[in-house]
């Protein structure tokens, strides 16, 4: 069986703690796009795990693969590995040889492409981790996959043809300096040291014909997607977006898993109780102007600042037509609610019901960014509900919940089209009322 957890939103809606929660029933936990700007924070009995290429299914012990969707820093992936061993874990990750590798120019790129970009308004806030630039080589046909660091001779002619490029935009189109990380020689030495360590840890494999024959024997396999559905190549808010498929689509295209087995198995939307977003580009719900102090105060109880960059989120109430949008995107059979507790003793509690725009209401995002910032939210007002022990409201179950915060998530679920699988009132493991194990739901 699979489930696939999905971004309902801009990221940051706490996946990795249903990742976690759920992981325990699954048998191998597959990222299957993106790379290190993913942060995902896990908390086990108050040890805190951070996250951003690692899936969170090792945490819990479980076979973790990086899929062929995903791009994969290896400096970044030997760094959480060998601290994770430190930490007494055992993590065992896979790593599909069709993916694609962020080499050290790819990172500079990024840095110098979204300076160049800022004078332009078209920031898209990228962790500056060579994300965009890596994909970019993947479709332009010269980018370097795992598979090509098992073969110094084939890393070498990737190598000697790739960099003279990379080189050149940095010296001819933006007049600056090559440093070493524009050096072939240099280059070859670190990575193909890279592809000798995979190699002798047995870490590569041919990752849809591995998850395919694990699925054969019986295995469940939990697919972690990062980032949120808003922020979707093609179903994002262009260009405010990341450069892969967060949603159920990309399961299967940056597995080898068939759409019909990914379609066969629960999609469950992870929905922060707020909206939250680091980088540029529109919000019509966001918390500013006269609203501001609100905006500080449930970031700062929320904890809201980049994993990866540790940058302040810009805050809003939650955009229902986002939920549509991205519930219709990915096929939702059921949806986790994190977050409840950071609006907990507010004086109001908010979301935007709808749209307006050009005077017609509308249920769900334009296609268009441009057409996304001239709209207006039309909110619509809950019943406010109190601070209460919240481990102790974990402990009892969703009936312990306050009643404002019941009819909250009555009205998401109703407006979605998919049960509440999960309520998280606290980052702790413990902390996450479970109502539905989609590993379960059909047993």
């Amino acid at each position: 069986m699979t489930v696939t957890i999905v971004g309902s939103q801009l990221g940051d809606e706490g996946k990795g703690a249903l990742v976690d929660l759920w992981g325990g029933n699954a048998d191998i936990v597959v990222r299957y796009q993106g790379g290190d700007n993913a942060g995902h924070t896990v908390v086990e009995g108050g040890e805190e795990y951070k996250l951003s290429l690692v899936p969170s299914g090792a945490i819990r012990g479980k076979v973790g693969v990086l899929g062929n969707g995903c791009v994969v820093n290896p400096r970044t992936l030997f760094d959480e590995l060998d601290a994770l061993r430190e930490r007494g874990l055992d993590p065992d990750v896979r790593v599909a040889r069709r993916a694609h590798v962020i080499m050290p120019y790819h990172r500079v790129l990024d840095g110098i492409e979204e300076e160049a970009k800022s004078d332009d308004d078209l920031e898209a806030g990228t962790t500056g981790r060579g994300i965009g630039p890596t994909y970019e080589d993947k479709v332009g046909r010269r980018g370097i996959r795992v598979g090509d660091l098992l073969d110094p001779d084939v890393l070498r002619d990737r190598l000697e043809y790739v960099v003279p490029q990379k080189r050149a935009v940095v010296e001819d189109v933006f007049g600056m300096e090559a440093g070493e990380e524009f050096d072939v020689d240099a280059l070859h030495e670190e990575f193909a040291a890279v592809g000798r360590r995979l190699d002798a840890e047995d870490m590569t494999v041919n990752a849809g014909d591995f998850l395919g024959t694990e699925l054969d024997g019986g295995a469940n396999l939990l697919f972690e997607g990062a980032q949120g559905t808003s922020i979707d190549i093609d179903h994002g808010i262009y260009p405010y977006v990341t450069s892969s498929n967060p949603t159920a689509g990309g399961a299967s295209t940056g597995t080898g898993v068939g759409p019909t087995v990914v379609g066969q198995g629960e999609v469950v939307g992870i929905v922060k109780a707020y909206l939250s977003r680091v980088g540029t580009g529109p919000l019509p719900t966001e918390l500013d102007g006269e609203d501001e102090a609100l905006a500080d105060y449930i970031r700062e109880k929320g904890g809201e600042f980049g994993t990866v960059t540790g940058r302040p989120r810009r805050i809003g109430w939650l955009d229902v037509p986002m939920l549509r949008h991205a519930a219709r995107a990915s096929g939702f059979t059921g949806i986790a609610v994190n977050h409840l507790d950071v609006l907990a003793g507010l004086d109001e509690v908010q979301v935007g019901d709808a749209y307006e725009l050009d005077g017609e209401r509308l249920e769900t995002m334009p296609a268009t960014t441009e057409r996304w910032a001239d709209c207006e939210p039309i909110l619509k007002e809950f019943e406010p509900w109190p601070e209460v022990d919240w481990a102790a409201v974990a402990d009892d179950g969703y009936d312990a919940l306050p009643g404002g915060a019941r009819a909250y998530l009555d009205y998401l679920s109703g407006e979605v089209g998919a049960p509440v699988y999960a309520v998280g009132v606290g980052p702790d493991r413990a902390e996450t009322i479970e109502l539905v194990d989609p590993f379960e739901r059909d047993a």
